[in-house]
């Protein structure tokens, strides 16, 4: 591992990874490798701070350590053992070894982590010279990914997933990861300037990403991250990061998002986690049923994820709830509508075939993301 100089992976759900080039794009960053939930480039400790802070719709950041070719354990055990980790994990670093395994002919995940976990004890026992480690202090999340006999080996810097921003304490019977909401709202056409409407808003991260987007609020700006921790990263570089982006918040710009729900007591839980992002005078919630909501003005947004069925609630109430969306969206041809469901019959009781259709894995329930586009709205007279 090269002095302030890493092969960075941010990661991400199948199906946004082309919305983590474009956030790393607009970071000002090229040379980047897509593969599948991943997007991978070179960088430096800085730009380890940068993504943690920045990155909406991605998963972890990673610094991939080694990759290698294994079909037995012994190859596996000596991979692991040829990188440095004596000058990576000190004496009393808690270091916890994940896995997974895919097409491979090492295929139990707990048997290459329990390899790998001794490989790392092994290189550590060459500086320390102890029989244990009492993993008392910082955090290294170790990760042990195999695919088609190749392992590759990185260390988690996030620590924590990215979704969890820490303004969410309360969440609805359903939620929705912070990380997917910004995804969805950076695939869609809405813009700070357009009202954005979420009629089935459950705990509001839809809107709250949004109101974070318009206001340029780094997404990771409150909370920590596990490498702030490691001796071998200057703690400097994340506090400087950490004050330009508390800078760079546009503190006077409000959007118009309104959000409703026929739950009084899910949109107080709304209401509290727009508060704890700093974007409670940002967002409008209102008690009202899908059937009873109208469209107050042309050339809006709405952004949903309403009830699948299987997620959630009776499915013949489900199917009525996306015969009234049709019908409330349908009746003005300049909303722009997206909607995020496993439903396959989605398209038929909405009454319009999508323009276009995303598919994507919220957790682990495979759902498409149906996307109605409006007509675009006037351009503003410049004079």
């Amino acid at each position: 591992m090269e002095k302030n100089k890493y092969d960075i992976t941010v990661t991400s759900t199948f199906g946004l990874e082309a919305v983590v080039k474009r956030e790393l794009l607009n970071l000002g960053y090229d040379k980047l490798e897509v593969s599948d939930g991943a997007v991978e480039f070179q960088g430096s400790e800085r730009d380890i701070a940068l993504c943690n802070l920045w990155i909406r719709s991605g998963s972890r950041v990673l610094i991939k350590l080694k990759e290698f070719s294994a079909v037995t354990f012994e190859e596996l055990f000596q991979g692991v053992y040829s990188i440095g980790w004596e000058k990576i994990i000190p004496f009393k670093g808690c270091f916890i070894v994940t896995g997974k395994s895919a097409r491979s002919v090492l295929s139990s995940v707990p048997a290459c982590q329990s390899v790998a976990e001794k490989a790392v004890i092994k290189k550590l026992q060459t500086k320390y010279k102890a029989e244990r480690f009492p993993k008392s202090g910082e955090r290294y999340i170790i990760q042990i990914s195999l695919n088609k006999d190749v392992v590759t080996v990185t260390l988690d810097t996030s620590g924590t997933p990215l979704y969890k921003r820490g303004y969410r304490k309360a969440i609805g019977a359903a939620p929705l990861k912070e990380t997917m909401a910004a995804g969805m709202v950076l695939l869609s056409y809405w813009r700070k300037d357009r009202l954005l409407f979420d009629p089935c808003c459950d705990s509001g991260t839809i809107l709250t990403e949004a109101a974070l987007i318009a206001k340029n609020i780094a997404p990771g700006l409150n909370r920590s991250f596990d490498f702030e921790e490691w001796g071998f990263f200057d703690g400097s570089v994340i506090e400087e990061e950490r004050k330009k982006a508390a800078a760079a918040i546009d503190e006077d710009f409000r959007p118009r998002l309104k959000g409703s729900d026929i739950d009084p007591e899910i949109l107080k839980l709304a209401r509290e986690n727009a508060e704890r992002a700093g974007v409670g005078d940002c967002i409008e919630f209102e008690e009202c049923p899908l059937n009873k909501a109208s469209l107050t003005e042309d050339y809006g947004i709405c952004i949903t994820n309403p009830p699948y069925g299987e997620r959630m609630g009776d499915l013949d109430d489900v199917e009525t709830l996306y015969r009234d969306m049709g019908r409330l969206f349908g009746s003005n041809n300049t909303w722009s509508a997206y909607f995020l469901t496993s439903h396959e019959g989605f398209e038929r009781l909405y009454g319009r075939k999508a323009d276009k259709k995303r598919k994507l894995f919220n957790g682990n329930v495979k759902v498409d993301y149906y996307q109605y586009f409006g007509k675009r709205p006037p351009k503003k007279d410049k004079t």
